[in-house]
């Protein structure tokens, strides 16, 4: 589908999304965990963003506020429509949301789960054409077959009636790829779409994401906690912790110049190949906080080795550029 390639795909504008906590259905709320807390980026066309962190640090719900599988608590999220302007669909419903769908879609982490058993490998590719009310049958036959080939289950015509159990973990994530990309989105939204497959077949698939970037102009948001991966699909990286976004830049400025004190711990924790290579330790102190109402302060506070009095009497710092597009949430950087 066109698009304006002056303007970001996406833009993302102080988004939130706050889950509510309760003793039990009929009880008041007791809590708010803060999911995602004022997340601000931006994905220019052609180009992909990796988000990285810990668990729990509301990565995944990032990525489902941007397919509207969340709806967010406040914020912005600005997607190109098909006439190039920057639409917010925070709040689309019906209709609306549908047709957003058509230039959005997500690829899943686990690929037996997100794929019906009960459905042909057919079935499950051509649904979104099918709710799109995209081309007649034999059309989606033709695009299905074209498609499955195009992501490496060939001859498709030995793939399309076979049912999810009866392929590998690599292959059911092929296919997930496929559905995908049937209707042709401008952007994917992968929720670490290769963490559940063997070793062995990891760079496969990421080949073909890769492969399926440049031939379909499509952009990743990224979902990942290995910056090893990330550095070999995204142009840009965000580093998550609590909700929020502490340090985002170019992959390989990051990756060569972290300034933020998490990301240096998470870059230290990465193993390195070569054992003649070694890296600064760096200690960071205790365990992840809990998301549960947190003070305003900085939310690496209690684990941060440099943080100070002026850190826990003030809010938590804004996302400020440091130079060249070097986007870090910190004090004392």
């Amino acid at each position: 589908m066109p698009i304006d390639r002056t303007k970001p795909l996406v833009q993302v504008k102080d988004l939130k999304k706050y889950f509510p906590i309760r003793g039990n259905i009929f009880a008041p709320v007791k809590g708010q965990i803060h999911a995602v807390d004022g997340l601000s980026f931006e994905i220019m066309p052609g180009k992909s963003m990796g988000l990285v962190g810990e668990s729990g640090c509301g990565k995944t719900t990032t990525g489902k506020l941007l397919v509207r599988l969340h709806e967010p608590t406040d914020g912005e999220i600005l997607i190109q429509d098909l006439n190039g302007n920057l639409e917010n669909i925070a709040h689309r419903k019906g209709k609306q949301l549908k047709m957003f769908r058509r230039n959005v879609q997500m690829i899943f982490q686990d690929p037996y789960e997100s794929l019906n058993p009960r459905h042909t490998i057919f079935d499950i590719v051509s649904e979104p054409l099918a709710v799109q009310n995209i081309g007649t049958l034999a059309e989606r036959q033709e695009r299905v077959a074209d498609l499955l080939n195009v992501v490496g289950l060939t001859p498709a015509h030995t793939f399309m009636f076979r049912f999810p159990h009866e392929l590998s973990g690599g292959q059911r994530q092929r296919v997930a790829i496929a559905r995908a990309l049937v209707i042709e989105p401008n952007f994917i939204v992968a929720d670490e779409p290769t963490s559940m497959l063997d070793v062995s077949i990891r760079i496969g698939v990421m080949q073909l994401m890769e492969d399926l970037a440049d031939r379909f102009g499509v952009s990743y948001l990224y979902i990942t906690h290995d910056l090893a991966v990330a550095r070999y699909m995204t142009d840009h990286i965000g580093v998550m912790y609590l909700g929020k976004m502490v340090e985002r830049a170019e992959t390989e400025e990051l990756l060569q110049n972290p300034l933020h004190p998490y990301t240096k711990a998470l870059l230290a924790a990465t193993p390195v190949p070569d054992p003649r290579f070694g890296r600064d330790e760096i200690i960071i102190k205790g365990g992840v906080s809990k998301p549960i109402d947190p003070k305003p302060r900085c939310r690496f506070y209690e684990r941060c080795p440099i943080s100070d009095d002026f850190c826990k009497n003030n809010p938590h710092p804004p996302l400020e550029d440091k130079g060249g597009g070097h986007y870090v949430a910190c004090y004392k950087v």
